[in-house]
């Protein structure tokens, strides 16, 4: 086992992303997950699954839920928003000052797809609140990487990769 520590730094030699990137999408993500929580709380649960299919909170949240896992299927890189940030706002902004490895919030939006995903079965299924809590749980990792900067979603991954859990894929080995 390697004594050396994980970062989000990506490894000479390796493409890396601009950490910008990610923060501007969790925060097109946060917003919109904040209306997923409003519509969820103003809209009461319907009786029947076609009812519950048609509320305006749970289309939003299948929205996201697909948004979600094309960044974890697809990868960061290709992730739509952050693809809008590449081309349309990137380049009106001076050069990051360092990149990171896209390994850890690819990973966080594979997090994201399964807390977004369970809250739309479970809402679905007809479990009271599960629409607004699951939106609320991924709100709050997207505003702490918007706001702050930090990625929930990548800690859990560099977690498992100290733990011997997960191990460094081809794109982010040394």
């Amino acid at each position: 086992m390697s004594t050396e520590k994980p970062t989000l730094a990506a490894k000479p030699g390796q493409i890396g992303i601009d950490p910008r990137g990610p923060r501007f999408g969790a925060g097109v993500t946060a917003l919109v997950l904040l209306i997923v929580v409003a519509l969820g709380l103003l809209t009461p649960l319907g009786p029947t699954i076609v009812e519950r299919a048609a509320e305006p909170g749970l289309i939003l949240l299948v929205f996201a839920t697909v948004i979600f896992g094309w960044g974890a299927f697809a990868g960061i890189q290709r992730h739509p928003y952050g693809l809008f940030y590449k081309n349309v706002i990137r380049p009106r902004l001076s050069p990051p000052s360092h990149l990171e490895d896209p390994v850890p919030p690819t990973f966080a939006q594979g997090v994201g797809f399964v807390i977004a995903l369970a809250g739309v079965v479970l809402h679905l299924a007809g479990i009271p609140f599960a629409l607004v809590i699951a939106a609320s749980a991924a709100f709050i990792a997207a505003f702490l990487n918007s706001v702050f900067g930090y990625c929930l979603g990548c800690q859990i991954y560099l977690l498992l990769v100290r733990a011997g859990i997960l191990g460094r894929g081809g794109s982010a080995a040394a």
